[in-house]
């Protein structure tokens, strides 16, 4: 049997220093907002080789375009009306799932659609790189 002990004057540095890389870092990560595939278009796995494609092809144009390489994608996918199907087969990660209010809605006054969230990593060491960890 084992215990894990965090005391806060180790915790509470440690919680600062992830919320400060939060927002410093948050620029590489990239949002995929849109995604659609209209209904008449019938090609087997077209939707999973799209996200692939685009996902090995995004680092390199995003630096070209803006000078630095993002190293995490996120898209959030409403339950209620998709599955993420093509998401998984592109080896996106569901990590969780909203809570169903917006990101500046801090008293839950506005009640939005919950959404999945998914995430593909773009590089092996993206969490090192994002707490600030790795260059």
């Amino acid at each position: 049997m084992w215990s894990l002990y965090i005391s806060t004057a180790s915790f509470i540095p440690a919680l600062i220093m992830i919320l400060t890389h939060r927002e410093k870092n948050l620029h590489l990560i990239v949002n995929n907002s849109r995604f659609l595939i209209l209904p008449w278009v019938q090609v087997k796995n077209l939707a999973s080789k799209i996200l692939s494609l685009c996902a090995q092809r995004l680092p390199e144009d995003w630096e070209k375009t803006y000078g630095y390489r993002p190293v995490l994608l996120e898209t959030f996918v409403e339950k209620d009306r998709f599955a993420g199907t093509c998401y998984r087969a592109a080896n996106w990660i569901l990590v969780g799932s909203t809570q169903g209010r917006g990101k500046l809605d801090r008293f839950n006054e506005y009640k939005l659609p919950v959404k999945d969230i998914y995430l593909y990593p773009l590089v092996k060491n993206f969490r090192a790189i994002l707490l600030g960890l790795s260059p």
